[in-house]
């Protein structure tokens, strides 16, 4: 027999939202389980379910309002209390090192022929939470307790519920996410930096990253055990290009449009996608599927006073090259004000890393998964180039191109930036 759920007494607050629903249908739950978690213009609270039971039926969606007496949900008061406490431990025992492990101690191997299998370990719920980005972490208390009994720092978690906060799922997908990466990943055999106390040769100061160098450095550290990386060097004669692109410089100066050389990289770069479309592809979450993209999205990596970050300019194909500087110089201004979004920050084809405006000759940029490829750019200069009767002075670009190895080869490396170095030695061919 049914018996349905009401919001009980709330206090003060009345017409609040619902912004998560903590239980499912068939689910059975505890007398003080969290059923929904509602949100008022002061504070966001759980409402708990009096008594035990099975959910039969769910009364409100996620953004009702609702007030003390509001139907929440129907239950069946004979089932059996559930057992969550070791569904917890079942995927504790599961999670690997790299979220919440203590090192397990070396085994012996056995004396005879068969080793044995290592010793189990319990993981430490803690080991790994950074508790100050814990505690910032919008989430509620259920799905604070959850994360530390599978110990998850929720500050690593990207939350997709409203206003972005962390979901019970946000939390599962996580640990599924990081139990799918390679084994290599989180044990890579590589002993741990010891503790120096840097003072004792002199003075020292202590300085905290950023988030913003926390989480580049998870990535690209990531990315680099994850990618074979490979790197292709190539040269690109623009001597033509830098004077039309001067000369365009001079036609929009009155406009505030600032027309770079990077503008004319992401046109060619879209051309040579075109060729080879398997550098607008990923690889899938089982690495046994590529999925080709049928839309040309470059990420433009940006130099920021606080580390870098990489928006990306859509539909490049389809915007002139006055929009793309236009678009360009904004979401440049956007990244040094710290206002770009997360969704500024997806969807590339490919990225472009420019060094031009610093120096350098060459360099091997890292792979920004989940594209299989990025461009380095470095400083242009002026080298005599034979043309067959004598050396003339030509402005050269140096390319560096590095790929993953598992989706792109050398041949085809090459013949991207080829076909690259020829669509900048020729203007005429960004028209193609």
């Amino acid at each position: 027999m049914s018996k349905e759920i009401y919001v009980p007494d709330i206090g003060d607050f009345s017409e609040v939202e619902v912004i998560e629903i903590l239980v499912a249908p068939g689910d059975t739950i505890n007398a003080e389980d969290s059923l929904v978690s509602v949100e008022s213009d002061k504070a966001a609270m759980e409402i708990p379910a009096p008594e035990a039971g099975v959910v039969k039926e769910i009364k409100v969606q996620l953004g009702d309002k609702i007030s003390e007496g509001s139907l929440l949900l129907t239950i069946d008061p004979t089932g059996e209390a559930k057992t969550e406490p070791a569904k917890v431990e079942e995927l504790k025992a599961e999670i690997p090192v790299l979220i919440a492990a203590e090192p397990s101690a070396p085994v012996a191997p056995a004396p005879t022929a068969a080793r044995s299998a290592p010793a189990p370990h319990k993981p430490s719920p803690t080991s790994k939470i950074n508790e100050e980005s814990f505690a910032k972490a919008y989430a509620s208390p259920t799905i604070r307790k959850f994360a530390r009994e599978l110990g998850v720092d929720l500050g690593l978690v990207d939350g997709t519920g409203r206003k972005g906060r962390i979901t019970k799922d946000d939390v599962k997908n996580f640990v599924k996410r990081a139990l799918s990466q390679p084994a290599t990943s989180g044990g890579l055999g590589v002993a741990p930096l010891p503790e120096i106390d840097f003072s004792q040769w002199g003075e020292v100061e202590t300085k905290g990253l950023s988030k913003i160098n926390k989480l580049t450095g998870q990535f690209l550290h990531r990315n680099w055990v994850t990618v074979p990386h490979v790197t292709q060097f190539d040269e690109a004669d623009i001597t033509d290009l830098e004077d039309f692109r001067k000369s365009m410089v001079a036609e929009y100066k009155d406009q505030g449009v600032k027309i770079t050389m990077l503008v004319f990289l992401m046109k060619a770069v879209v051309s040579a996608l075109k060729k080879y479309p398997r550098f607008n592809s990923s690889l899938d979450s089982t690495g046994e599927n590529l999925i080709f993209k049928k839309y040309f999205n470059v990420g433009i990596a940006v130099d920021t006073p606080d580390g870098l970050v990489v928006p990306v300019v859509q539909n490049v194909d389809r915007k002139s090259l006055v929009e793309i500087a236009q678009e360009l110089g904004e979401i440049s201004i956007k990244a040094r004000e710290k206002k770009l979004k997360p969704s500024d920050m997806q969807g590339g084809s490919i990225t472009i890393s420019s060094l031009g405006g610093i120096g350098g000759t060459k360099f091997t940029p890292i792979v920004n998964l989940p594209e299989v490829a990025i461009l380095g750019v470095s400083r242009s200069k002026m080298q005599p180039v034979w043309n067959g009767k004598e050396f003339e002075p030509r402005l050269v670009l140096p390319l560096s191109l590095s790929y993953d190895h598992r989706v792109i080869d050398g041949a085809d490396g090459a013949r991207f930036t080829t076909f690259l170095s020829r669509v900048l030695s020729d203007t005429r061919r960004l028209l193609l």
